[in-house]
């Protein structure tokens, strides 16, 4: 059912309740029927309303339907709508209603499903990897999800702000730059004087080289860094480390398609002074105290879900992970994104209420649950029946591009979002490679790709179809068509309000499921001019949304594939 068909139901069942019981304010919502023969849509309006106003629920139901069916407009909208149960109203639609998607679909192409800008914005922060080492498949999950997320945003209005966090500060930078300067100097990964949290993949002896070397590297936002090529200058080592990485991981999102509007360096948090005043403004706000020389922010009082008061400042000097992320959603805030969402792994579940406490101490108008957060699971790579764990270039990890070059960017994005983020995945790598119904990427972009046939063989103007005579269309499995695509922008605005991308890629199964279950049933090109218009009509839709469908998750709609 479109949204301007469900807004007019709505409107048409809230006038007749008003006539009903005037006195009643009810939110009217509709749904979709657990059995399809009960109709298209239903609505429990009067089973909501009959407890305050003392009536009978089923009798309710039948007052709102005798006045729904009395309106002109709900005549031309619905062809039946009777009572069920204790209750609940069914409606079902009228054949030319379910028609008039292919008219809207055929009529606003690539843009159907896509609300018009309103202006609001919307920061999405993805990927945010430490800059010690290639992107792995965790990696590759949050890609995937923050991007289709942006996607969805975007297509709902927003005006989205991607950006990419980098922890160039701290321990793990500290370890890397150790880990290559033993590299630099001869030091095995297995000799007993390397760094004890030391990185030991290929790379490390990679960056090594290249700083003797006395190589130059830039990462996409920064300036050029050449290696001074001496061993023994830390520094030197740390700086030339953190920007061949960050280099990496400007060609591991290249080889995604994916793309950022900034780069955010931990580093100029400190450098700028920024947590340090984020710190002072937290003490003035009176809910930090020092205890056994160390400086605690009272998380309990600030945030119930949190167990105990978490360290800031800890004794023997340096602050705690949560800090910088304090000061760094406050510029974030400052920036003028009142809705920011954070895509990261469930090993970051502690931080979410840490940081959103730190930001409620600050009491600088910062709302609660500011930001939204969306915690995935990582992902278990599988191939041949055996489990993938070790990469030799990364050490102890399977990376991004690996994956890509195994089964392809279009597999990776739709395996990696077609589940729940905080469910645990297992990547298939013989299903991803699979030409066949088992492999869901295929079994959609074979879906376009038939479609594509189809119209090719029919060798017409497509434009033309905007005239066909959709009343032809009377099968049922083309009425199970057209309802899939007429919900396609309700699946969007659902999708946006529960950050769940992979009801994008339910939805595009589905639809594929339909249309090869209408194409197996029906014929096509057939004689009669007017029906094979309308079909072809059909068809033209059904490609144009599974194309959308599938942009919105970044992966490519084909107009040829091979079926082995």
């Amino acid at each position: 059912m479109l949204v301007q068909q469900q807004n007019e139901l709505i409107g048409l069942i809230g006038h007749a309740v008003q006539v009903v019981a005037p006195e009643a304010r009810p939110e009217i919502k509709l749904e979709r029927p657990k059995v399809a023969a009960h109709g298209d849509v239903a609505c429990n309006v009067a089973m909501q309303l009959a407890k305050p106003l003392k009536r009978n629920p089923r009798q309710l139901a039948e007052a709102i339907v005798q006045v729904l069916r009395e309106q002109p407009q709900a005549q031309q909208l619905l062809a039946e709508v009777e009572v069920a149960g204790p209750g609940f109203i069914n409606f079902r639609l009228t054949a030319a209603a379910h028609q008039a998607v292919i008219t809207e679909v055929l009529r606003e192409s690539e843009k159907f499903g896509h609300a018009p800008g309103h202006g609001e914005r919307v920061l999405v922060e993805f990927v945010s990897a430490n800059p010690t080492g290639p992107l792995h498949v965790g990696h590759a999950r949050q890609a995937a999800l923050g991007d289709a997320i942006c996607r969805l945003f975007e297509a709902s209005g927003y005006d989205v702000y991607r950006e990419f966090y980098y922890n160039d500060a701290g321990n793990q930078i500290d370890n890397l730059a150790l880990s290559v300067q033993a590299r630099a100097q001869g030091i095995s990964p297995d000799a007993s004087e390397f760094p004890a949290d030391g990185y030991r993949g290929d790379y490390i002896l990679e960056i090594a080289e290249q700083y003797l070397a006395g190589a130059t590297v830039q990462a996409s936002d920064g300036e050029p860094v050449q290696a001074a090529a001496d061993p023994n200058d830390l520094e030197a080592i740390r700086r030339f480390a953190v920007a061949f990485l960050r280099h990496e991981q400007d060609l591991d999102l290249q080889a995604f398609d994916l793309r950022f509007d900034n780069f955010y360096l931990e580093s100029s948090l400190y450098e700028t002074g920024r947590v340090e005043q984020t710190v002072q403004r937290l003490i003035d706000s009176g809910h930090t105290y020092e205890h056994e020389g160390a400086l605690w922010l009272r998380t309990t009082e600030l945030n119930e879900g949190d167990d105990k008061d978490r360290v800031m400042r800890k004794r023997e000097g340096g602050y705690t992970y949560f800090v910088p992320d304090v000061a760094y959603h406050v510029t974030k805030w400052e920036r003028g994104y009142q809705r920011a969402i954070n895509i990261q792994g469930t090993d970051h579940h502690g931080t979410v209420a840490r940081v959103r406490a730190g930001l409620q101490a600050l009491g600088v108008g910062i709302p609660k649950g500011y930001p939204d957060y969306v915690l995935h699971n990582m992902v278990k790579v599988m191939r041949g029946n055996e489990e993938v764990k070790i990469s030799k270039r990364a050490g102890s990890y399977v990376t991004l591009r690996e994956l890509i070059d195994w089964v392809g960017r279009d597999a990776v994005r739709f395996f990696l979002i077609q589940r729940r983020a905080d469910t645990e995945f297992v990547f298939d790598i013989d299903l991803a490679l699979k030409q066949s119904d088992e492999n869901p990427v295929y079994y959609v972009q074979y879906a376009h790709a038939r479609i594509c046939s189809v119209l090719q063989q029919w060798g017409g103007d497509v434009d033309s179809l905007a005239t066909a005579q959709l009343q032809h269309l009377q099968a049922p499995t083309e009425f199970a068509l057209m309802q899939r695509l007429a919900s396609f922008p309700a699946m969007i605005q659902a999708a946006v309000a529960d950050l769940a991308p992979h009801h994008v890629a339910f939805w595009l199964r589905d639809c594929a499921a339909d249309f090869h279950a209408y194409y197996n049933a029906e014929r096509v090109l057939v004689n009669d001019p007017a029906l094979r218009e309308a079909r072809l009509a059909l068809l033209a839709a059904t490609r144009q949304v599974i194309a959308n469908g599938l942009q919105l998750l970044g992966v490519s709609a084909p107009e040829r594939l091979e079926r082995s």
